[in-house]
């Protein structure tokens, strides 16, 4: 199963690097944050929730139930404007072309690197709970379908 998540995330990596050079458009009446904020930020969380997920030990992982999770993971939906990213996924000043291209060399070494975890390696999502490999894996995946989703419409309305 992972395996298959790890494939499908690898796509969602080729569509953010087909939206690279659509860095700077903006649109505000879809988001006040351009294409390359959304790109970042989603790349961001890749590589953190990736790091978290490598340096967890999979002998602490309790199993825990949460409704939202429940509701929304089986969509593979998250709705806009509802939650507030951490500071350390917000991207920084001036995005460039170079460090959108670093960190997706990054998310690829550490997909590739997640494929060897333990399935019981885990991440703690600040609304979603205590999430095992596989959904990690899922979250990253509807999160990143999330703001590729908005970069559509910021190019596309």
């Amino acid at each position: 199963m992972s395996d298959k998540k790890i494939a499908a995330l690898n796509n969602l990596l080729s569509r953010i690097e087909d939206y690279v050079p659509y860095k700077d458009e903006n649109n505000p009446a879809v988001s006040q944050a351009s294409v390359g904020w959304q790109l970042d930020h989603t790349l961001k969380v890749i590589n953190r929730v990736s790091e978290s997920l490598e340096k967890s030990n999979p002998n602490d992982f309790k199993k825990d139930f949460n409704i939202i999770r429940s509701i929304l993971f089986p969509f593979c939906f998250i709705p806009r404007g509802r939650a507030k990213s951490p500071k350390v996924v917000l991207p920084k000043n001036e995005i460039s072309t170079t460090d959108l291209h670093d960190q997706l060399r990054d998310a690829k070494l550490h997909l590739n690197n997640i494929r060897f975890l333990n399935e019981n390696a885990h991440f703690k999502h600040f609304i979603f709970g205590i999430l095992p490999k596989v959904k990690t894996l899922r979250f990253l995946e509807m999160h990143t379908k999330h703001h590729l989703k908005i970069v559509w419409d910021i190019l596309n309305k």
